[in-house]
């Protein structure tokens, strides 16, 4: 069971600069949505290149199913994985659609071309910002030698393997 932690300025700061560090080179989340019947829906999204700092950003377009799911339901949950190290992360949090033109300019990307092809020129482009609240991860992302050694000794002793686990709560 995780240790859940309620953060002040200060530790949410420490922990805002931990997941930059967890999520920092995941280019791609799976953000899960709520449908109208209560189900729930992912999909891949990339995330907009920025420092976070407790949001989240994306390219959509407006009239995106995503939208309407958002507009019914802000609650969201974004995961980010990357297994060959052992590391995962997942993000709970409100989001809003967002139509600025400057935060466009900022976050673009010339590779989301690929999905957007008018660009910023595009009038349907928005973006989606998630206001994280929730924040929990799991890390294992030691040398191969350690996970090596940590699975032989969890295997002789019966203990479970080292990994770092966290669920952390920040106040809005």
């Amino acid at each position: 069971m995780p240790h859940e932690t309620t953060l002040d300025p200060q530790q949410r700061q420490e922990a805002i600069q931990t997941l930059q560090e967890l999520i920092r080179d995941i280019h791609t989340a799976m953000l899960t949505t709520v449908m109208p019947d209560g189900s729930l829906r992912s999909r891949p999204m990339e995330t907009a290149r920025t420092h976070f700092d407790g949001d989240l950003w994306f390219f959509t377009e407006a009239d995106a199913p995503k939208v309407a799911e958002i507009e019914a339901n802000p609650h969201v949950n974004v995961v980010y994985a990357q297994p060959d190290l052992n590391r995962y992360v997942s993000l709970s949090g409100r989001v809003q659609v967002v139509r600025d033109r400057k935060r466009m300019e900022v976050l673009w990307n010339p590779q989301l071309k690929n999905y957007f092809p008018d660009g910023l020129d595009d009038p349907k482009l928005a973006l989606l910002r998630v206001d994280v609240d929730v924040a929990e991860y799991w890390d294992a992302s030691t040398s191969s030698l350690f996970q090596f050694g940590d699975a032989v000794r969890s295997m002789v002793t019966g203990e479970p393997r080292h990994s770092e686990h966290e669920k952390i709560r920040w106040p809005r």
